[in-house]
């Protein structure tokens, strides 16, 4: 229905303001064309013919906000919108001088309907039901759905939230692309995992909307060919997906990139990365003691996400470094096997340091081990400090430790100490890298306290494991 030229009301029974205003109404509707509509009782108020909109259809049309709000109609547009009542404003409007003038001057109304979470929600389902495709599990009148849940084998181990049709429309609100969208090719079984598939997860992990588009940039990147989730999954070593998170976006989200930011507490650091573990455990099928045989695992494989910290880092954010624009928000996927503090208090210098941190990345995987495993190392603050003072770019600072870095084959051949791990008798005599070329990423995180800094191992490096995927985040 268009509207007619002239005024627009939208009104609420259950709002003081709208009660106190009716007589002002009812003068208005005496000298003006005036169209009322009420969001709540059909009948309200009496006298002035009002028009049904308790299903809010017109109240989202002309997004009101609001209750009273009066709007000035000329040609079929808008071209005056009052909220709340405030007698001047209305008089001068309407052009009636001495409308309202037994009321009080100022009256701030009250919340329109259309702010109502159980309206909103109900308008999500109404929006989306046609569209979700998913098989709706009924449970028992007795049943405990958290308990269910658990029986099903649906959960990591730890409660999740129940994903009813009201929480999955309202996280399908966090991003513009379709629910029935194909994503990817869910890993081990490569199961066709769809934005509502991924939408789910993310409210059994606990997400809000608006990390969704997060964790639909980690599955996207977990599941490309390069990263090999497939191979992650089957192998009986420690690692799973870490997820790095770059740009602004990281921060229009609260993600924690400073104190424990490797740790717990923080909502979007927990639940993002936990959502990309039950995507691929319940979509792809990746259990462990399944295909998931991992000998031992690590904790990050509940959730191991976090945000670089940005905005006080001596070097550019790491996805500048990997090709991005630092206006531009990304996510990083890295094989992580867990964390091993690099402990250093005393050097000032930055070779110091820079040597300090090389003996600790030595032992990445094994000490005698080289080439096979990458690595990030996590810099702190006053760590970094160290480095910025000095005027080192992260080039600098990977460049030597690289270099310290370059070990003698005849200390890590098989047998020497006495250690039967280690290369190729043939090897000795010659000088070998820790890490492969590109094997040793540098990113900044953390407090402002604490001379330690944090060395991620990674997995098998390369085509015969896992490469560093970095993938935009898109809404």
């Amino acid at each position: 229905m268009a509207l007619a030229d002239g005024f627009v009301v939208f009104v609420k029974r259950d709002c003081p303001t709208c009660e106190v205003i009716v007589p002002t109404l009812r003068a208005i509707a005496k000298e003006l064309p005036l169209t009322v509509f009420t969001q709540d009782d059909p009948a309200f108020p009496e006298g002035l013919s009002p028009i049904n909109d308790t299903d809010l259809n017109k109240s989202f049309e002309f997004e009101v906000e609001t209750v009273p709000t009066l709007l000035k109609v000329e040609a079929g547009v808008v071209t005056e919108r009052l909220e709340g009542w405030l007698r001047s404003a209305w008089q001068e409007v309407t052009g009636l001088p001495d409308i309202g003038a037994e009321l009080p001057e100022y009256r701030p109304g009250c919340g329109s309907l259309t702010n109502d979470h159980a309206v909103l929600d109900a308008r999500l389902v109404v929006n989306y039901a046609s569209e979700l495709s998913s098989r709706t599990v009924s449970l028992g009148a007795d049943e405990d759905d958290v308990e269910a849940i658990f029986e099903r084998g649906w959960t990591d181990g730890l409660p999740v939230v129940p994903p009813t049709v009201e929480r999955v429309a309202r996280m399908l609100a966090g991003t513009t692309r379709e629910p029935d969208e194909i994503v990817v090719l869910a890993p081990p079984d490569l199961v066709e995992c769809t934005i509502e598939k991924i939408a789910i997860n993310a409210v059994m992990a606990g997400c809000k909307p608006e990390y969704l588009p997060v964790v639909i940039a980690a599955v996207e990147a977990a599941c490309t060919e390069s990263f090999n989730a497939h191979g992650l999954l089957c192998t009986t070593y420690f690692s799973g997906p870490l997820v790095l998170v770059n740009g602004p976006y990281s921060r229009v989200i609260g993600m924690n990139s400073g104190v424990n930011a490797l740790g717990q507490g923080n909502r979007a650091n927990a639940t993002i990365g936990r959502a990309l573990q039950l995507v691929i455990r319940n979509v792809g099928g990746g259990r462990p003691g399944e295909i998931d045989r991992a000998t031992l695992g690590n904790p990050g494989k509940y959730t191991f996400c976090f945000a670089e910290r940005e905005h006080d880092s001596p070097w550019e954010p790491f996805h500048v470094e990997r090709g991005f624009d630092e206006r531009q928000s990304t996510v990083t996927l890295f094989a992580a096997s867990g964390v091993q503090p690099a402990v250093d208090q005393l050097s000032r210098e930055p070779e110091e340091l820079a040597r300090s941190l090389a003996a600790c990345l030595r032992t990445v995987g094994h000490p005698k081990n080289v080439y096979v495993w990458d690595a990030m190392l996590v810099v702190s603050p006053e760590h970094a400090r160290v480095f910025g003072e000095a005027s080192w770019s992260k080039q600098r600072v990977r460049d030597e430790i690289t270099s310290a870095l370059q070990i003698s084959a005849d200390e890590i051949i098989k047998g020497a100490g006495g250690i039967a791990e280690g290369v190729p008798e043939q090897l000795s005599g010659t000088s070998i890298p820790k890490f492969r070329e590109g094997g040793l990423q540098i990113v900044h995180a953390g407090g402002d306290a604490g001379l330690f800094s944090a060395i991620i191992g990674g997995w098998a490096s390369g085509a015969v494991g896992s490469e560093i995927i970095t993938k935009e985040i898109t809404l």
